[in-house]
């Protein structure tokens, strides 16, 4: 471990909030709870935006070694690289990133603003996430076509993509079902095309309704729909 390194995770425990802890253990069990030191996500928002700010930011990234020993460093981590506003240098930290991400949360909270200045570029870096075998990285490119490809820049391709994703992790299926559920919302009828062809696994088919029916984006007609295609469905 570096100084840098010691220094912020000092910082990171000096933070902690134990009761915080507690609740976030039992939301991410993927992590062990030896992992997690417990500081408010708002908190590490805002250490990370000070260390951009005063320039500690780029000599933490370099300095510092892959895995973290603890969650609280991943999402620190995490935030930091939403700090940089290169593409290519974002990117190329990313790509350093994704592998060790062991986690739904952390894999969700990275969400840079530069990737959406540059759609055509992050699509072609999300069909190489979607093929790996990593089910953080698959997830996370599922998470970023759901974020920056069903409003304004869908095509029918993006359903495409999202639907071929084969890997059967458990938070590569709850993406997948999410996704479809916000697609629902945003692009109904090339969705609800894919929903009636049953293209999806079971599984994910009646997550992502479930999820659907429980958003408030959707219409009471759209609901009934769906109820119908559920009661209709293959079970599970």
């Amino acid at each position: 471990m570096t100084d840098t390194e010691r220094v912020i995770k000092e910082q990171l425990y000096g933070m902690a909030d134990p009761a915080y802890r507690a609740f976030q253990s039992p939301l991410i069990p993927t992590v062990s709870p030896d992992r997690i030191i417990g500081v408010r996500v708002p908190a590490l928002r805002r250490l990370a935006r000070q260390m951009t700010r005063d320039g500690r930011a780029e000599a933490y990234l370099a300095a510092c070694s892959l895995p973290h020993e603890t969650y609280d460093e991943d999402n620190l981590h995490a935030f930091l690289i939403e700090g940089i506003t290169d593409y290519d240098a974002c990117m190329a930290e990313l790509e350093r990133f994704l592998p060790y991400i062991d986690n739904w949360a952390t894999c969700d909270m990275c969400s840079p603003p530069i990737l959406a200045a540059h759609p055509t570029r992050l699509l072609a870096s999300i069909r190489i996430w979607l093929s790996s075998d990593a089910e953080f990285t698959v997830r996370y490119g599922l998470v970023m076509l759901m974020r920056h490809f069903l409003r304004d820049r869908f095509t029918p391709e993006i359903l495409s993509l999202a639907a071929a994703v084969t890997h059967e992790g458990y938070y590569v299926r709850m993406a997948l079902a999410w996704l479809f559920a916000e697609a629902l919302a945003w692009q109904w009828d090339p969705t609800l095309t894919y929903i009636r062809s049953q293209t999806l696994s079971p599984w994910v088919q009646q997550k992502a309704i479930q999820k659907a029916l429980e958003s408030r984006k959707l219409t009471d007609k759209q609901k009934a729909i769906l109820r119908a295609i559920r009661e209709e469905g293959r079970p599970l």
